[in-house]
């Protein structure tokens, strides 16, 4: 089913279905696992070049010469601006691996250090929503049922945490405070109808 709230329809799974990130189990298989690398908002690409002074420590080495190589975005395949990967295994270019075998995003590290600037790219931080921008101008959210996150959706149902709960600062950082509160009005909604 799917709601419309301002400029959005919203798959109401993303209220339904239960997530909560288990990195313990994941370890960031997220930033490895995809066709292309992560799909850039207006303004992102700026940001990323902007900033390379506050997480370009944090980078991996094949990371920094991927995008030493391709630049700081590409274009993939379906004509999006996306960051690179690292031709050998396919990580985003941006993570980077620590001893215990986790993967982490080198700009969320330095966003961490510096609390200024872009955080991560928004379609990672609000993974696994996914946005897609309709001909009609109207965005679409939908709930990734990738497999790669079978322990978060797992997870979410052990503590009672819904997706859109989980998500709430990415939602709120994009869509802002009144469009997160049509959403949690939206939930209530869809539970008196049970």
């Amino acid at each position: 089913m799917v709601i419309e709230i301002g400029n959005c329809l919203v798959s109401t799974e993303i209220l339904t279905e239960y997530f909560c990130c288990d990195y313990d189990r994941c370890k960031g298989v997220c930033c490895i696992v995809g066709d292309s690398g992560a799909p850039l908002e207006k303004g992102e690409k700026e940001q990323l070049s902007e900033q390379a002074g506050e997480y370009e420590e944090f980078l991996a080495a094949d990371g920094r010469e991927a995008i030493g190589r391709q630049g700081r975005f590409v274009i993939d395949i379906d004509g999006d601006e996306v960051t690179p990967l690292i031709p050998s295994d396919g990580r985003c270019a941006y993570s980077f691996i620590d001893q215990r075998g986790y993967t982490y995003c080198a700009v969320e590290r330095g966003y961490c250090q510096n609390h200024r600037g872009l955080r991560k790219p928004l379609s990672c931080w609000i993974f696994p929503i996914r946005i897609k921008r309709l001909s009609t101008g109207v965005e679409a959210l939908t709930l990734s049922r990738e497999h790669l996150c079978k322990e978060a959706f797992d997870k979410g149902k052990e503590v009672g945490i819904k997706a859109y709960e989980f998500l709430k600062e990415p939602i709120i950082k994009r869509y802002g405070e009144s469009f997160y509160k049509e959403l949690q009005e939206a939930e209530k909604l869809l539970n008196e109808q049970k």
